[in-house]
């Protein structure tokens, strides 16, 4: 299987900048797999679409304001740091760049309040870092950062809250969970009233679910690990959807990544508080999903290779075809599918 297999055209103008005033009336192509039929609706249409009994999987971690810019000290260029993973109290897992001038020992100021110094360098070129700050670090973080907005959003974001949930809860992502952002309060208590579960399990979403596939061969590529929590009450709800026949339908990619490392052979799903770096590509057989709520992704992304993992890569290149056709909006701030 080659990752080129997972290309598709894209017009630029195509890939949303801004999102939209009102988060529920973004379109949602509905793709029915036992059917093979495509239908275009409004994402508030998904309360028609989910039965009651069913339950949704919803990851509520929070977007930090992870990008950072500073200087060294003495020197006036301007270095930009990520933040990717919290290792340990003041210890990440960060991007720096530029990374050449930034060696173990270098000390970089952000203000009064707050400086790092690199404590090691990864062989992917990734930091280790340690902080040190005079007060409250998440006070200062959400004072001195910026939202981590992708490299294809040049637009800025004038509300930092458009790229959360409305749900969101648990803080430590690097980026948004983006098919839940379609969610409002008015559309989640409209599917708690017809009986749908509402199952919330968190995933801190890293960069390596973004990154590039460079190899040809997708079977090689290895995924970075992300952090997950699913509690007993919220293993309780979903083993018990499944014995009442009903479906449990994940409520983005990443929230799909809990559910399936979660899941034992057996099929019961069982609480976990541990890293997980599944990769889902076709060919993975589903131990617990039974439909999924995403967004549109990139060509040749670990993300196109999950979706068509579920759906059979034939029915999700021909839907973004259609998707390209119709003009709907790509990426984190775009429309999204339903896959049943």
């Amino acid at each position: 299987m080659k990752t080129s297999d997972f290309y598709y055209d894209l017009p630029h103008e195509l890939i949303a900048q801004t999102p939209l005033e009102n988060r529920q009336k973004s379109r949602m192509m509905v793709l029915d797999r036992n059917k093979d039929k495509v239908e275009h609706k409004i994402f508030e249409d998904i309360v028609d679409y989910i039965n009651p009994g069913d339950t949704l999987v919803l990851n509520d971690t929070k977007v930090i304001p992870a990008r950072l810019y500073g200087h060294r000290v003495g020197k006036e260029e301007k270095i930009e740091v990520l933040l990717l993973k919290e290792l340990t109290e003041d210890r990440w897992q960060t991007l720096v760049k530029p990374g050449k001038k930034c060696k173990i020992g270098t000390i970089i100021e952000f203000s009064d309040k707050l400086s790092l110094e690199i404590i090691d360098i990864l062989e992917d070129g990734q930091r280790i870092i340690k902080f040190k700050y005079d007060g409250i670090f998440n006070e200062i973080l959400d004072e001195l950062g910026t939202m981590p907005l992708p490299p294809y959003i040049t637009e800025k974001l004038d509300d930092q809250d458009r790229y959360q949930t409305v749900y969101c809860k648990n803080r430590g992502s690097a980026a948004a969970p983006t098919a839940g952002l379609h969610f409002t309060k008015e559309v989640l208590k409209k599917l708690e009233e017809k009986g749908v579960n509402l199952v919330y399990v968190t995933l801190h979403v890293g960069l390596g679910t973004f990154r590039p596939v460079k190899v040809d061969d997708v079977t090689k590529h290895e995924m970075h690990s992300e952090y997950y929590v699913i509690t007993k009450e919220a293993c309780d709800i979903i083993n018990n959807t499944k014995k009442e026949g009903k479906r449990v339908i994940s409520v983005g990619t990443t929230s799909c990544r809990v559910l399936e490392s979660a899941t034992a052979d057996d099929g019961i799903i069982y609480p976990r508080a541990e890293e997980t770096s599944i990769f889902i590509y076709p060919g993975y057989k589903f131990k617990m999903i039974d439909g999924l709520l995403t967004n549109f992704h990139l060509p040749e992304s670990t993300l196109i290779m999950l979706v068509s993992a579920l759906a059979t890569k034939d029915k999700i290149m021909e839907a973004y075809k259609i998707a390209v056709e119709e003009k709907y909006r790509f990426f984190s701030f775009g429309d999204c599918m339903l896959i049943l």
